[in-house]
């Protein structure tokens, strides 16, 4: 029986809802990467655990609590990459989507160093 890949075991234990109780899973600076072309004001780099939550509050206040994050599959690159396919469900503008993003997680010295949050420009479903 294959076990799972460590990095894969660290994202397992991630809650994004509850960052406070991950903050050993994260470097102090560590920076989430957004790319968006259908939100461009909200693209861009968010440093720090602060950051990232605000980052998720401003989607979750857009959604109207909407937003959900479904993992689909997870791909170990080594001992410093894990790249994750979701599916993203959300409200927006009074419509359901329905998106399959990219996530790209970068790991230093054992912890999230970097992440990459790559949004298609087309939903996947209107």
């Amino acid at each position: 029986m294959q076990t799972e890949h460590p990095k894969i075991q660290q994202l397992n234990r991630l809650d994004l809802r509850n960052l406070a109780a991950a903050r050993d899973l994260f470097t102090e600076d560590v920076v989430w990467h957004y790319f968006n072309p259908n939100l461009p004001d909200i693209e861009g780099d968010y440093t720090g655990l602060d950051g990232i939550r605000s980052f998720f509050q401003n989607i979750g206040g857009r959604s109207r609590g909407t937003f959900k994050v479904e993992p689909v599959s997870a791909t170990a690159v080594g001992d410093e990459l894990v790249v994750v396919h979701a599916r993203d469900t959300l409200m927006f503008k009074e419509r359901p989507k329905t998106l399959d993003v990219v996530v790209v997680w970068r790991f230093k010295a054992g912890r999230i160093a970097e992440v990459w949050d790559i949004v298609p420009e087309k939903p996947t479903e209107e």
